[in-house]
């Protein structure tokens, strides 16, 4: 054996380094194939490959939401912390402007003889008269919201529309969050292909057994692939004893994952943007206009003030056109304006702090929660994946071998 092993050193030495290679590969194939590709590739519904996160989309969009509603974001909680006063006094430049266009341009389509033989003095007075009731009005208008949150929006729904519609969305939220226990997966195949090729270099020399390669090989990727999720994942509290301790790695980084997860739902999936547009665009969007023109109604009335007998019998159907109209006028004007006011209703809402916050206060459970999805129920997959591949890498080993 010796004789054997000073003859081919070499092919001795290369074992533990393609062993090394295959936990590498496999590691690498099998990361890749949990995240891609987005859609299926094959002839369905068999004969091909999507990845394990996209194809699950449904089920692990739901599963994120229910945790993100039941454990760390309330709407009722998110529409409290506005601040009116202060979104008011920061948006009252742009309030304002958009106030004088719209008095001016409705005035123009209801009541322009009116209006163009109106002083401009006098029209300056009716403008600002709108202009210094807005802060009341949107104050009202919150309050209606705050007081019917659940009947003008479906943030749940929306959620779950996003990441299933954007599976691009779900994989980043999944490389995101767990990008070092990804990079983890692949790096421990190398470290323990070498060990096991170690291993593999010893028993090949005792027997030199063409089936040994490709079983050490599919050995290699299975073990190696099942033994690194385990160590992302327990033990949940350090274990050991003195200076040798070990915990799960995602469980470790507890902090650091709680302020990337933060940053993702507040920077990509409950922006302000599109919340606005599960509210004015969903499913319950003609409650809110309601609401607005409940408001709208009353607004309008107060500006009439004491005229207000004399300008509904002079102009009743007008005043009710531009009552109607005024609704849409304000809806379409928050569409356009939406990325206006996106950096100070991010900073008004503060979800990222809210969800840091909340986030660590999960259980271990439930905190593992927030990744375990992506491999739990497909865990074999993984698994199986690696030890396929390690064991055609091993086959082609002891071809280059036996050649």
């Amino acid at each position: 054996m010796i004789a054997d092993f000073a003859d081919n050193w070499l092919l001795y030495l290369s074992i533990p380094v393609v062993a090394a290679l295959i936990g590498w590969i496999t590691k690498i194939v099998a990361v890749e194939m949990l995240m891609r590709p987005l859609h299926f590739v094959g002839i369905p519904p068999y004969l091909g490959w999507q990845g394990v996160v996209p194809r699950a989309s449904a089920r692990m969009a739901t599963i994120a939401v229910d945790l993100m509603f039941t454990k760390l974001i309330d709407p009722q909680e998110m529409i409290d912390r506005i601040d009116v006063t202060e979104l008011t006094t920061r948006l009252r430049q742009p309030l304002d402007a958009a106030v004088d266009h719209m008095v001016r341009e409705m005035m123009m389509r209801h009541q322009p003889r009116l209006w163009v033989n109106m002083p401009p003095l006098a029209q300056r007075a009716l403008i600002e008269r709108v202009q210094e009731g807005m802060p009341q009005l949107i104050e009202e208008i919150v309050l209606d919201l705050r007081t019917n949150i659940d009947q003008v929006m479906d943030l749940r729904g929306m959620a779950i529309d996003t990441l299933v519609n954007d599976k691009a969305l779900l994989v980043e939220m999944v490389r995101r969050v767990g990008r070092n226990e990804l990079r983890f997966i692949v790096r421990s195949g190398l470290i323990f292909g070498t060990v096991l090729g170690l291993v593999q270099m010893l028993v090949w020399a005792f027997t030199h057994n063409p089936l040994l390669m490709p079983a050490f090989g599919g050995f290699t990727g299975l073990v190696t692939d099942w033994l690194a999720l385990q160590m992302i994942f327990r033990p949940v509290k350090p274990f050991g004893l003195g200076p040798f301790r070990w915990q799960g790695m995602f469980h470790r980084r507890r902090e650091n994952v709680c302020a990337d997860y933060a940053d993702l739902i507040a920077n990509e999936i409950f922006t302000p943007a599109k919340i606005l547009e599960a509210v004015l665009e969903g499913e319950r969007a003609d409650r809110l206009a309601s609401l607005l023109a409940h408001r709208m109604r009353v607004f309008v009335d107060g500006q009439a003030g004491p005229a207000k007998p004399l300008v509904m019998l002079v102009a009743k159907d007008a005043v009710t056109a531009l009552e109607t109209e005024a609704v849409t006028y304000v809806l379409d004007y928050i569409r356009t304006a939406a990325t206006l006011f996106d950096k100070q209703a991010i900073e008004s809402l503060d979800m990222q702090s809210l969800v840091v916050e909340k986030t660590r206060l999960l259980t271990d459970d439930e905190y593992e929660g927030l990744l375990r999805p992506a491999f739990k129920q497909d865990e074999w997959k993984l698994v199986a994946i690696g030890a396929v591949l390690g064991f055609l890498v091993g086959e082609l080993q002891v071809q280059l071998i036996l050649g």
